[in-house]
C-alpha cells in the first residue's frame, strides 16, 4: 500500500518508477557485484528518505526466516573458496560465506525496490503506465491493453481478497469444533477443513469478481482502466539520468576491478 506522503517520488510517473526498477534489475543481473549492490542499495535509501518512508512501513521479519538465513550462511561457508584467512594455523575460506551475503544483499536491494514502487505508487496508476511503456509491442500484434488491465484488476482485487481470506481464517478459528481421538480423525478433519476453506475462497472469489465486474460496467468498461494521460514530466528525466549515471559508474567501476 502507498504511504500517504506527498514527496517528489510519489509525484514521479508510474512508469518511470517500472523503467528504474526494471534497468536496476538487469544491471544486478550482469553485474551483481559488492560495487554494484553498494550503489544500488544508497540509491534505494535516498530514495526512501526523499519519500518520507517511515520505519513503520517497513514490514517485521519473523524468527523463523532468521534461523533460515542463518542455516543457509553456514552451509554456504562449508563451502569454502578464495579467499583464505589463517585462524590458528588453520586455513579457512571465505568464498562460500561472502558469495552468500552477496546474495542475500542483492536479493535485499531487489526487494527494496519493489517496496519502494508499492510505498509511493497508486495501484490505479500502474495499469496505465504499463500500457504506455507497451505502446511499441502493438507493432508486433500483441494485446498490450488488456495485459495492463489484467495486470490493473490483479493489483486491485488482491487487497479484498486479502481481507476476505482474513474474515474465513478468523471465522473457521471461531468455529467450534470436536476434538477427535485417533490420529486418522485428526487428518481427516484437517483435510476437511482445507476443502471447506477452498470452497469458500472460490465461492469469495467468484462473487467479487462478479461485483468488480458490474462496477467496471457501469463506469465505462475495461478500456478506463489503462486510460491516463499522465507523462513524463521533468523530475522523470531527472530520475531516470541519476539511475543511468549511477549505473554507468558502477559498470565501470567493477569493470575497472575485474581488470586490475
Amino acid at each position: 500500500m502507498p504511504v500517504p506522503r506527498g514527496s517528489a517520488i510519489h509525484d514521479l510517473w508510474a512508469g518511470t518508477k517500472l523503467l528504474v526498477v526494471f534497468a536496476i534489475s538487469v544491471l544486478l543481473t550482469f553485474y551483481p557485484g559488492w560495487v554494484t549492490i553498494g550503489l544500488m542499495a544508497a540509491l534505494v535509501l535516498v530514495a526512501a528518505w526523499i519519500a518520507h518512508i517511515p520505519r513503520g512501513a517497513v514490514p517485521s521479519m519473523p524468527r523463523w526466516l532468521f534461523v533460515v538465513l542463518a542455516f543457509g550462511g553456514l552451509t554456504a561457508a562449508l563451502a569454502g573458496g578464495d579467499p583464505m584467512v589463517s585462524v590458528g594455523g588453520v586455513e579457512l575460506g571465505l568464498g562460500g560465506a561472502l558469495n552468500f551475503l552477496r546474495i542475500t544483499a542483492l536479493s535485499i536491494v531487489l526487494l527494496a525496490l519493489g517496496a519502494m514502487v508499492s510505498w509511493t505508487t497508486n495501484v490505479a496508476e500502474i495499469g496505465p503506465a504499463v500500457a504506455t511503456l507497451g505502446r511499441p509491442l502493438r507493432l508486433l500484434r500483441i494485446p498490450v491493453d488488456e495485459w495492463a488491465v489484467v495486470l490493473a484488476l490483479a493489483l486491485r482485487a488482491f487487497p479484498m481478497l486479502i481481507d476476505e481470506f482474513q474474515v474465513l481464517y478468523a471465522a473457521r478459528r471461531l468455529r467450534p469444533r470436536p476434538m477427535p481421538v485417533t490420529r486418522k480423525a485428526r487428518r481427516q478433519r484437517r483435510g476437511m477443513e482445507v476443502i471447506d476453506l477452498l470452497a469458500a475462497a472460490i465461492t469469495v472469489t467468484l462473487r467479487r469478481a462478479d461485483e468488480m465486474g458490474d462496477a467496471i460496467t457501469a463506469r465505462g468498461g475495461t478500456g478506463q482502466l489503462s486510460a491516463n494521460p499522465t507523462r513524463p514530466k521533468l523530475g522523470d528525466w531527472v530520475t531516470l539520468a541519476i539511475t543511468a549515471a549511477t549505473s554507468g559508474a558502477a559498470v565501470v567501476i567493477e569493470t575497472m576491478l575485474h581488470a586490475a
